[in-house]
């Protein structure tokens, strides 16, 4: 096996070549895996792309499952730093830079690919994956851009392949418990659902750097941009605070809201929003033009989607972040901390996010993910004693990866998962980047020239995507009364990255 090979291979070269070798590819075969592999049957033979983060917790979930029905077979990383503790973990596992040269080279030798990078690259790696006939682990939020959540919702059913979205508390035990309490009628018919998170927790709403210091050696940076539109390296970008960049990340939406909204997505079984407003933290980038926009994410922000449920009722579901919480509920006291109340998880003492669910007859909270749901007022839950229908997932949420690993090992259609690009993660993905779109279009700045009575003559700006109510065409992804805010759909990936198509 040839090893961190520098030779670049073009995307069309790529789907091309692979697709002739590998149609008909589920199951690796027995000769190619060579003398002492466990039959195909009882274990899965996994590429993984992207090896810290969130990688490196995807992967130690595969190598640690019960059953050891799991392998790491390749690893792929654009910087040495996130790497080599990988590397040294695995040495059996093959290695390589760029994942386009590890797909055409070893697709025979994998079953499965695990992805945890930057999201403007989600979509181009999990699609080349899943039109490999490859099963697909990728992390939240599935996509950076709206049409990408939709091509790859729509690529999982062609394709017939096992996928999952990282959102690994669609497993965990608190939700089926939720669900329970719903359908028992503890709360009554819910009318409005509060989401709110910590984040962000890195640099945003500042302006684009101006600095360009060289590219650390260990980083492959032309790989590390791969469909994002060229941009000199600057500090303080990898390995993490990315997600603050439109051009890169989504956001403290992106990062945590397929986990908080989740829930509400699930129980309620919620289509597409059929109106959404915001109201966002102002960003000054230096870089504005005509029509243009910042390329930070605004630091805070407020969203309030507005859905029709299946029996008619409309259902309000508010996100807020950046330091913006709910009214604090009147069944606490006031020496008690909300967040630890409502959404903390107890043995973490750790606040990231949470739910709270308001309904005809009471009040539900959890954390993120739907874990340790409370009544409130919080001495209910002593006595709370409805009955247990729905089968737990084993692990609870570390439960959610080896889901996954057997659900691939089962085959499509023979098992399920918790949260499939099909029915869940790609519609509740598309909902949360629709939210990024308002905010991407609250910042939109128009020059104008108009007269002021004591400056006389002057250069001014108008923000027409502010303090308007966005109507949604989920169906066709389109805004129906703003169009500007359409162009953040779908994005315009960097030359030489293809288009995204099934």
């Amino acid at each position: 096996m040839k090893k961190n090979s520098k030779n670049k291979i073009s995307r069309g070269s790529f789907i091309k070549n692979a697709a002739l070798a590998t149609a008909g590819f589920y199951i690796v075969p027995r000769h190619v895996l060579g003398k002492g592999f466990t039959a195909p049957s009882d274990k899965l033979y996994i590429a993984a792309v992207g090896c810290g983060g969130e990688g490196e917790n995807d992967i130690h979930h595969y190598a640690t499952a019960p059953k050891k029905n799991a392998e790491i077979a390749f690893l792929c990383d654009v910087d040495d730093r996130m790497a080599a503790p990988r590397r040294k973990e695995f040495p059996k596992a093959g290695f390589y830079y760029d994942w386009r040269e590890m797909f055409e080279k070893e697709h025979k030798n994998f079953d499965a690919v695990s992805v945890a990078i930057p999201d403007h690259n989600h979509a181009i790696v999990g699609l080349s994956a899943m039109q490999l006939h490859k099963h697909l682990y990728l992390q939240k939020p599935l996509t950076h851009d709206i049409y990408e959540a939709r091509i790859l919702t729509q690529a999982a059913s062609k394709y017939k392949v096992i996928t999952q979205m990282g959102d690994q508390g669609a497993s965990c035990d608190g939700i089926r418990t939720m669900r329970e309490w719903f359908e028992a009628g503890l709360i009554g018919d819910i009318q409005t659902v509060y989401n709110w998170t910590n984040r962000p927790v890195w640099p945003q709403g500042i302006p684009w750097p101006t600095k360009h210091p060289p590219v650390p050696k260990e980083l492959k940076w032309d790989l590390w941009l791969g469909t994002a539109q060229y941009t000199e390296y600057f500090d303080n970008l990898v390995p993490f605070n990315w997600r603050g960049w439109w051009r890169f990340g989504t956001g403290a939406l992106g990062d945590m809201a397929c986990h908080i909204i989740g829930p509400a997505f699930k129980l309620l079984e919620l289509g597409y929003p059929t109106e959404v407003t915001c109201s966002a933290t102002t960003v000054y980038s230096g870089i504005f033009k005509e029509a243009d926009f910042p390329e930070s994410i605004p630091p805070s922000s407020k969203l309030c989607y507005k859905f029709k449920l299946k029996d008619g009722r409309d259902l309000k579901l508010y996100w807020m972040d950046g330091g913006i919480v709910p009214d604090r509920p009147d069944e606490l006291d006031a020496d008690v901390n909300m967040n630890e109340a409502l959404a903390d998880v107890p043995e973490e003492n750790d606040f990231e996010g949470g739910s709270l669910f308001i309904g005809t007859k009471g009040k539900v909270s959890c954390g993120w993910g739907g874990s340790h749901p409370r009544l409130l007022p919080l001495s209910l839950n002593k006595d709370v004693n409805v009955p247990k229908k729905y089968p737990r997932v084993e692990g609870d949420m570390d439960g959610h990866w080896w889901q996954w690993i057997d659900a691939c090992i089962a085959g499509y259609g023979n098992a399920e998962v918790d949260s499939p690009f099909e029915g869940y993660a790609g519609p509740l993905t598309e909902t949360v980047l629709m939210g990024n779109l308002l905010l991407r279009s609250f910042n939109l700045r128009k020059t104008i020239k108009r007269k002021d009575p004591v400056y006389g003559e002057m250069e001014d700006y108008e923000t027409p995507g502010r303090y308007v109510a966005y109507k949604w065409d989920g169906e066709n992804m389109r805004i129906t009364n703003f169009e500007a805010a359409n162009q953040f759909v779908k994005r315009e990936y960097r030359k030489g990255w293809g288009e995204l198509k099934l």
